[in-house]
């Protein structure tokens, strides 16, 4: 602490310090007085005056004095004259040396900032209990104005050191000076940094002994108000502490809160703890933008002394949950976070004292948009609790992230009703709804789009002409429309429609007319009509007309070529409706002899001819009766009737085709018209497509159930059709090819399974039927149908066979095989319905509970399934219990069940049903006054001594397995009882399920806000579980939800990952085979086993003891022996050729033991290919712009991505010539080096394989976070992609295809060790086989169909492809390395001869092996480092390794060493048999390899991001493309647009050819960073050297600036003490701009190198851009020929005029934008980016952290913001096109994005892999580049 400010502790008295009344320190000017004030009882100063510049007292009297106080904190004690107004002036000085003013007045009506003042409003405050003070807190704003007639005396506490933090970025330093004017009264003004507490004095504080909170002080007297016996300060005086937690409106000013006056507790009852409450505002956003008044409430020094003593004594047990209001994002329908729960935690201290917790009075409800009741509750203790306070204050914590679900897919369709559907105006999307969810899918890529509100099933929908507005119904008492905004999803407005149910929309060509049709509560049919012209803008939509009417509508349609006009038609009408002067008249059709037929569905007929008037159309109505009438508009009149007949059926058993005569008809349900044809939708389940004179059929698709609604597609090219029985498809006129988008159930889905291994799911529905889907696709791969006299009830997946278990309301339990689609068991135990089926997870039980009590235990080992025990009365009775009536341990050992009563849990035995335990859950409760019942058990996967049980009262029971005891409980669970509830697989997450409405809580209930809500079905959820691989949520109820867990994994604890170890036997030769249906479905890929010892009991989190490993003592059970059990499963035969080793039978099992093991470890080589750590995230919702729409087009892919393996292919016969970028496969032709890209992966591109005939290419990808990882096929010939397989978990590590081409060979990465085989003829997966170590690589033996060869850990493994009747196997033999090379990673591989393999390893040796014998018969070290590729040609072997060497080896003498008469095996002459011809120093290390049969010539791939070109002959390595190693920095075009520069991590400035893509030059500086580059300006206005330059800036502080000529340094400059993060020539090349990280700016001579001018009005914050630009000379009124700009990423912009020649630079504009206070996590922060408009002069564009994503254009000429853009993610990179009104974004979520700055017009383009944060578009907008990482992509722009 300085001397100055020593002295002035603990605070300051200014008016005793300024000796105010000698008035020679201090200035007084105009009518000041001293006066007795009565209630203080003191005297005090008054300013009178009205007038603020001639009334007022300044401290000290001149200018040039200071009072340097350098307290923190200011207090003010004053009282504002009633009815007046007044002003108080701060002069505060920085240490950055600036002095600024921060004024507040009641004066002011709102806040202003500029760079050196500060200026708020503040709010007086009344007297207590006044009708001003009631006024004020029933009124929304304060009431701003003068002060009220009863003001009180003020204790105003303001911070300055955090005004100065947070408004301008300034440090305090002291307060210089004080000036008080006009109409107050002035007790005193003190200054201090400590916090006093104006409701306790210092003679109270120490009397009384109390403690009060950290940093705050007793009120000095010198400060005390006067407060008379019996009083409160808080109801005489006011208190404002500056900044607050109020949430009072308006935002910037200081005024009076909310008054929380002091209540009097009783000492009969334990003192409660203040509610703690979040306000609508964040607290954040208030400290920074909001500066509002609180009056404090009483702290608990208040209270009685003996109170206080009671507060000393007794430390209270508190469970105080903060309560957190609803909060919904487009991602995840309804979620809401929520708190509040009511938790009763039973725990164990150390003593053994166990501590209740007892629930007192509910104080505080909040309703969530689910319509959940979230209570708070304050928790007291009877009885006072010593409890340890050492422990660390918790900050309030929520369940992360938020939301932790997004909705993926729903498989469903309807719900309300079968007839919505339609298309979008380009035919590309299907719109139609599911329940209470509209779904938009795409066609070509099956992806869904969701938009969702409402609340109850939607009965219609209507989408206009050009697919901006949808329009949506739903049915229901509250029955409304919705209309959304069809391509952001959003919902515009809402439509109240006051009718009983709305069943019909339609929308006007124009789409500025919705009509809707329904019934009234009074059932009568309503027709309405709305003006929708304006509801894009969110205004009220106005009724246009209105009618009620008697007939009948079925159907409404508005006529297309008039918005008045309408049509309908019904049971027994056809009417035509016209809206004339507000009012809505029909006249009907005259229907003659047809007035009885019930009319369905009508069309006009399209096209139009200029020779006719618009209205002379035909009208086509349809009928029940299967007339098809044409009436003649105009006419209102039948021009034609045609009938719709059964087919006849010949002699010869063939449907006819179909004609129009006389007869029974078939009912046609719907109709379309086109302009070339008529569609029609009967009953008899066929569409038919008809010629407009309805002479025959010429088209007819064949559906499952009768056809309710056909639609044609705009262009008439598609047919849309949907089915009675929930089926959605569409017709490709062209192709006459059907595509089924969409089936589902037709009723409530009461369970299903998931098969994890084949990603399928099984659901059972009310419509009797049992079907299963393709998790992927969404596609119905079985559907099983039900006898009449019985229906399905639940069922099972098997968790390693494709088999399936079903209960049935008859008490049936049958066992299907899905793959024969056969029943292969079947039994009948029970005599009521079967409402549970369940496998243990290790497959060898099968449970089934039914309604009458009965409780089946099966043996599913066995295809069976034979009955083992049958108990009856053992399960509670009912028949609406869900499928969770029984639940199965992770270990398999124990069976949960609620029964035999309702009340009571019971825990068996599972492998004999043996009861263990019961627990009666209806007396856990003691204090409750109804018996509880039990609905619902499920184990929790990690802690087995754990059993959850939901219970009818809405809670949540944990019970000890062992004992019985309840652990804890959690009350109000669900506003209805929960009816599922699952645990994640690493006991981190609960899932629970209650009504419609679903809940993700923290297992361990210790955070703040313990869960968040999801909705989106609109009947109850039945079943909810999470997906096997633990990331998803599958939801069912009314349709099958599938959603994405976002939470991030957790690595499993040391204690439960474990591994399985196969016994080996002695001998090497060891073939295993694997059958891949055998994997487990019902875990994590982590297996999680009991270790063999099980490690001392521990304390959990949650204070009682507990064994992590504890088991159930279980008896023992004859046939049947426990041994630990796991989560896969491997058939291991043995294959012996040693004499000496016994064999093994190929179906016996062997031996499997379980060892000690961790988590998979990367193995120690480069070689094992692991993707570039990513923070970014895809976006899911983008859209590709259509073909030949697309505003930008990928011209040229730059550099090569060093960090895949293997990922260059080369076929040297035809020229192919592929690799890959990112996730771009690039096709370039060497000869002319023109580039095709292939689009298909999101993530890093690991790998890549070529077919022999170089006709079909493969490339791998990860999957990202949540999917597998992604194969493509790709046809070299058109670029398509035929083909995409996804199966590995992790990253593929190696591509291959058979000799051939028959087979594909996929390898997983070290994670999971998995080998899998594809057919290239269907790209079926034949087989798949794990291997015990990981693996690198593999290759096909290019002589022979079926031998191939794995390398990995330690380790050969030579294998075979067995085809058998029933499929192919692969038999692996694994061979350890020879003891000359030890232990090793074989990272690569390549066949010679026929018998011949070479392996290397990452010890450098390489090794020769005989394919016959699996022998290792020579070795040699070929290198110092590791070997990551091997070629070998003939008598030539290539190894490439992580020293940087390509070697060439003569192998010719090898061969001979193989012969079996040749006994010499790896020895010290080895080396001779081996001769090193050449050796080439390339850039980094290889990772991929082709070369030539000779082996004359090849290309070679390094991690340096080259691909060199190899010639052996010359001894000649040449580039042929180059690219960063590391991350791109920044990408500059020249001006005259010939070349363009770019800047890397590795401190590389690269200066490359524009035309060709060509590296022409590099500058490499070691050991910095190159943080930015740009270009001298262009020829012919200013260039001081005559030559073109690049200049660079460096993380040393260095400006290095380079001639693109000479290809030399010519200058280098130190500007900067830190990074140099912006660099820029001014606009006519005078000066070199360049920023540091610490925020100064130095301007410097390019010619020189001398600084001229140092600015540092950014200083503390990072500059992020610089900009120049040309002015006019006196424009702006400053004078100067340019502009130019600087942004920091504190989000303030600095614009300046400057004239360089004459050395003159002035501040133009600042600005501040304003935003929340940022996360403690800086780096995670978007930057603030700002641009000079090249398309609006005086326009600066910024973007960067606010309280909203968007793009802020603003004026300099009228200095306000003119103009807003959204963006649907924060800015990363901003530039702006010079033509065309363009810019470019890019985002995090690996998006480009295009806008119109004008229009909002924009289209995305997602081609990067990661966060795009670089754009840059040349000189003359006619091109841009992007990089992502150290990809660069360069696009040529065609506008929007």
């Amino acid at each position: 602490m300085t001397s100055r400010a020593l002295w002035q502790q603990p605070y300051v008295n200014v008016f005793k310090h300024m000796k105010i009344e000698e008035w020679k320190k201090v200035s007084k000017e105009g009518d000041v007085i001293t006066y007795m004030d009565k209630k203080l009882k003191c005297s005090v100063f008054r300013i009178r005056g009205s007038v603020p510049a001639s009334n007022y007292i300044l401290l000290p009297k001149t200018s040039s004095q200071s009072l340097g106080l350098t307290g923190q904190f200011l207090y003010l004690l004053f009282r504002p004259s009633p009815n007046k107004h007044f002003i108080v002036h701060l002069d505060i000085t920085a240490e950055e040396g600036q002095v600024i003013r921060v004024s507040f007045s009641n004066l002011f009506k709102e806040f202003k900032s500029t760079a050196t003042w500060l200026q708020f409003p503040f709010l007086c405050g009344a007297a207590h209990c006044s009708v001003y003070e009631n006024t004020a807190s029933t009124a929304k704003q304060g009431l701003v104005g003068p002060a009220p007639p009863s003001t009180r005396w003020t204790c105003l506490t303001m911070d300055l050191r955090y005004v100065l933090s947070v408004y301008l970025n300034r440090t305090h330093s002291h307060l210089k000076s004080i000036k008080l004017c006009a109409n107050m009264s002035v007790k005193n003004i003190i200054t201090s940094d400590l916090l006093f507490d104006p409701g306790v004095s210092f003679s109270e504080f120490r009397q009384s002994g109390v403690m009060l909170p950290d940093g705050t002080a007793p009120m000095p007297r010198e400060m005390c108000f006067p407060v008379p016996k019996g009083e409160s300060w808080h109801h005489l005086y006011d208190y404002i502490r500056f900044p607050s937690d109020g949430t009072k409106l308006p935002f910037d000013s200081i005024q009076k809160g909310s008054n929380s006056a002091a209540k009097k507790v009783s000492t009969e009852k334990s003192p409660q703890r203040e509610e703690s409450r979040i306000v609508s505002l964040s607290k954040p956003v208030q400290d920074r933008v909001s500066l509002v008044q609180q009056i404090t409430a009483p702290k608990s020094a208040v209270f009685s002394t003996k109170q206080r003593s009671l507060i000393q004594k007794t430390q209270l047990p508190e469970l105080i949950y903060t309560n957190s209001g609803g909060s919904e994002s487009p991602g995840s329908p309804g979620q809401s976070s929520q708190a509040g729960e009511e938790v009763t935690v039973v725990c164990a201290d150390d003593a053994g004292v166990h501590v209740y917790a007892h629930c007192e009075d509910d104080v505080y409800a909040h309703m969530t948009d689910s319509e959940e009741e979230i209570t708070v509750i304050n928790a007291a203790c009877p009885r006072p609790v010593s409890l340890s306070s050492d422990q660390p204050v918790k900050m309030p914590q929520k369940l992360y992230p938020d939301p932790i679900l997004k909705l993926n897919r729903i498989i469903g369709f309807g719900g309300a009703t079968m007839r919505c559907a339609v298309w979008s105006s380009d035919g590309q999307e299907v719109v139609y709804p599911c329940h209470a969810i509209i779904i938009s899918m795409t066609l070509s890529s099956g992806q869904q789009r969701f938009f969702i509100g409402h609340t109850d099933k939607v009965s219609s929908l209507a989408l206009n002409a050009s697919s901006t507005v949808l329009a949506s119904a739903q049915t229901g008492t509250n029955s409304l429309i919705r209309l959304w905004s069809y391509s952001g999803g959003v919902c515009q407005t809402i439509i109240p429609t006051h009718t009983h149910a709305l069943n019909l929309l339609s929308f006007s060509q124009s789409g500025g007319v919705l009509c809707g049709v329904g019934k009234d509560s009074h059932n009568k049919t309503t027709v309405i009509l709305w003006n929708t012209r304006r509801a894009a803008e969110g205004s009220v939509v106005p009724v246009l007309a209105k009618a009620h009417t008697d007939v009948d509508i079925q159907m409404m349609k508005i006529a297309f070529f008039d918005d008045t006009r309408m049509v309908s038609c019904g049971l027994g009408n056809v009417r035509l409706w016209r809206v004339r002067g507000g009012s809505l008249r029909s006249c009907p059709v005259n229907l003659g002899q047809y007035h009885s037929l019930e009319f369905t569905d009508l069309g006009f007929e399209q096209g139009h001819t200029q020779d006719r008037p618009v209205d002379e159309r035909t009208l086509f109505v349809s009928s029940r009766s299967g007339h098809i009438m044409e009436i003649d508009y105009v006419a209102v009149a039948i021009k034609n009737i045609r009938r719709l007949l059964p087919a006849q059926e010949s002699h010869a058993h063939q449907r006819e085709k179909q004609t129009f005569k006389t007869g029974a008809g078939i009912a046609v349900n719907s109709i379309s018209v086109c302009a070339e044809f008529c569609v029609t939708g009967s009953e008899d389940g066929f569409m038919r497509l008809w010629p407009l004179d309805f002479s025959s059929v010429f088209l007819e698709a064949e559906h499952e159930g009768p056809v309710s609604l056909v639609c044609v597609s705009s262009d008439g090219s598609r047919v849309l059709a949907a089915t009675t029985a929930g089926n959605l498809g569409y017709l490709d006129v062209g192709s006459r090819g059907y595509r089924t988008l969409m089936r589902s159930h037709t009723g409530s889905v009461l369970g299903f399974s998931v098969d994890g291994v084949r990603r399928r799911v099984t659901t059972v529905s009310r419509d009797s039927t049992v079907r299963v889907w393709d998790m992927d696709t969404m596609q119905q791969l079985y559907d099983f149908v039900s006898d009449d006299d019985e229906s399905p009830c639940s069922v099972a997946f098997h968790p390693s066979m494709p088999l399936f278990s079903c209960g049935s309301s008859s008490g049936t339990v049958r066992v299907f095989d899905i793959q024969t689609s056969s029943l292969i068991a079947q039994h009948r135990q029970h005599m009521g319905s079967v409402e549970s089926v369940i496998y243990s997870p290790d497959g060898q039980c099968l449970f089934s509970a039914g309604a009458l009590g009965y409780l089946v235990l099966y043996n599913s080992s066995q295809n069976d399934h034979h009955v083992v025990r049958v108990l009856g009365n053992a399960v509670a009775r009912g028949v609406s219990r869900g499928p969770e009536t029984l639940a199965v341990s992770s270990d398999s050992r124990c069976l949960a069940l609620v029964g035999p009563t309702e009340h009571i849990v019971t825990i068996m035995e599972a492998q004999s049903l043996n009861e263990l335990l019961r627990v009666d859950v209806s007396i856990l409760d003691v204090e409750s006054s109804t018996l509880d019942s039990a609905l619902n058990v499920c184990f929790s996967p990690t802690s087995l001594s754990h059993l959850l049980v939901t219970t009818s009262a809405n809670k949540i029971l944990w019970i000890d397995t062992h004992t019985g005891q309840l652990l804890r409980q959690m009350s109000e669970v669900h506003k209805h009882p929960c009816v599922s509830l699952a645990v994640s697989e690493d006991g981190r997450y609960l899932l629970t399920a209650g009504h419609n409405s679903l809940k993700v809580w923290d297992y361990d209930m210790h955070l703040d806000v313990n869960s968040q809500v999801f909705i989106g079905h609109s009947e109850p959820i039945r079943q909810v579980r999470f997906t096997p691989d633990q990331m998803g949520v599958v939801t069912v109820g009314d349709a099958l939800f599938f959603w994405d867990f976002l939470a991030p994994p957790q690595e499993i604890s040391h204690c439960r990952s474990l591994a399985i170890e196969v016994s080996p036997h002695k001998s090497a030769h060891s073939w295993v085979e694997l059958n891949g249906a055998e994997l487990s479905n019902e875990s994590p890929r982590e297996a999680l086993f009991q270790p063999s010892s099980p490690p001392p009991a521990r304390k959990d989190s949650e204070g009682f003891l507990c064994d992590s490993t504890a088991e159930l003592q279980l008896s023992p059970t004859a046939g049947h022996t426990h041994s630990p059990k796991h989560t896969s499963f491997l058939r291991v035969t043995e294959w012996v050729t040693n004499e000496d080793t016994p064999t093994i039978p190929a179906n016996q099992s062997r031996t499997e033991k379980i060892r000690d093991g961790h988590t998979a470890i990367r193995p120690d080589c480069y070689k094992h290919f692991t993707p570039r750590f990513k923070t970014s995230v895809i976006d899911q919702t983008v859209v590709a712009p259509p073909s030949g729409q697309a505003g930008l087009s990928l011209k040229a892919v730059i550099g090569y991505n060093g960090n895949g393996r293997n990922n260059m292919v080369w076929n040297p016969d035809t020229g192919l010539f592929v690799y890959s970028c990112g996730c771009v496969v690039v096709i370039e032709d060497l000869h002319t080096g023109s580039q095709r890209q292939w689009f298909g992966h999101t993530e890093e591109i690991s790998t890549l394989a070529v077919t022999h005939d170089a006709q079909t290419v493969a490339s791998a990808s990860g999957g990202g976070a949540s999917h597998s990882s992604l194969i493509c096929i790709w046809k070299v010939s058109d670029g398509c992609c035929r083909n995409r397989l996804s199966y590995h978990k992790g990253a593929v590590q190696s591509l291959t295809f058979s000799r051939d081409d028959m087979y594909l060979l996929s390898v997983g990465d070290f994670s999971e060790p998995v080998v899998a085989l594809w057919s290239t003829r269907s790209f079926e997966l034949l087989c798949t086989v794990q291997i015990s170590v990981p693996l690198h690589d593999a290759s096909f033996c290019p002589f022979t169909a079926n031998e191939l060869t794995f390398v990995g850990s330690s380790a050969v493994v030579f294998t075979r492809i067995q085809t058998r009747d029933n499929g192919t196997e692969l038999q692996v033999q694994k061979v350890g390395l020879p003891d000359a090379v030890g232990q090793a990673e074989v990272t690569s591989l390549c066949y010679n001869t026929h018998h011949i393999l070479y392996t290397g390893t990452n010890s450098g040796h390489v090794c020769v092996w005989d394919c016959n014998t699996q022998r290792c018969f020579v070795t040699w070290e070929a290198d110092g480092g590791e070997i990551g590729v091997v070629v070998c040609r003939g008598n030539k072997l290539v190894t490439g390794s992580n020293t940087k060497k390509l070697r060439l080896w003569s192998i010719a003498s090898v061969q001979n060493l193989s012969k079996p008469n040749n006994k010499s095996s790896a020895g010290q002459d080895d080396g001779a048999q081996v001769q090193l011809e050449q050796e080439l120093l390339l850039d980094g290390t290889v990772v991929s390899a082709a070369f030539d049969n000779a082996m004359d010539m090849g290309i070679v791939g390094t991690t340096a991001g080259t691909l060199w070109y190899i010639n052996w002959a010359d001894s000649t390595s040449i580039r042929l493309i180059s690219g960063h190693k590391s991350k791109v920095n920044g990408v500059v075009c020249s001006p005259d647009e010939k070349h363009f520069v770019t800047c890397g991590q590795d401190g590389s400035v690269r200066v490359w050819a524009l035309q060709s893509h060509e590296l022409l030059v590099q500058f490499q500086v070691l050991n910095q960073s190159c943080e930015c580059v740009c270009w001298t300006p262009p020829r012919g206005v200013y260039e001081p050297s005559g030559h073109t330059c690049v200049a660079g800036g460096y993380s040393d502080g260095t400006v290095r600036i380079f001639s693109l000529e000479s290809a030399e340094m010519v200058l280098k400059l130190q500007p900067q003490p830190v990074s140099v993060c912006a660099l820029q020539y001014s606009h006519y090349g005078h000066v070199l701009l360049s920023a540091g990280r610490d925020g100064l700016i130095t301007v410097s001579s390019p010619a020189t190198g001398v600084t001229v001018r140092t600015i540092s009005d950014h200083k503390g914050a990072p500059i992020t851009t610089v900009q120049c630009t040309s002015k006019q000379y006196k424009e702006f009124g400053l004078e100067g020929n340019e502009l130019w700009l600087a942004v920091s990423s504190d989000r303030r912009v600095s614009i300046w005029a400057a004239d360089w020649t004459k050395d003159k630079c002035e501040l133009l504009d600042w600005l501040t934008f304003p935003a929340p206070t940022p996360p403690e996590d800086v780096l995670a922060l978007p930057p603030s980016l700002a641009a000079f408009s090249p398309s609006e002069r005086g326009v600066v564009v910024y973007t960067g952290y606010a309280v909203e994503k968007e793009i802020i254009f603003y004026s300099l000429y009228k200095k306000q913001v003119l103009r807003t853009i959204s963006l649907a993610d924060w800015a990363l990179c901003l530039s702006l096109c010079s033509t065309g009104r363009l810019l470019a974004v890019g985002s995090n979520q690996r998006v480009l994005k295009l806008i119109h700055s004008s229009s909002g017009r924009f289209q995305d383009f997602p081609s990067h892999s990661d966060s795009v944060h670089v754009c840059s578009f040349s000189w003359s907008g006619s091109q841009l580049f992007t990089a992502a990482h150290n990809e660069l992509l360069l696009w040529a722009v065609h506008g929007l």
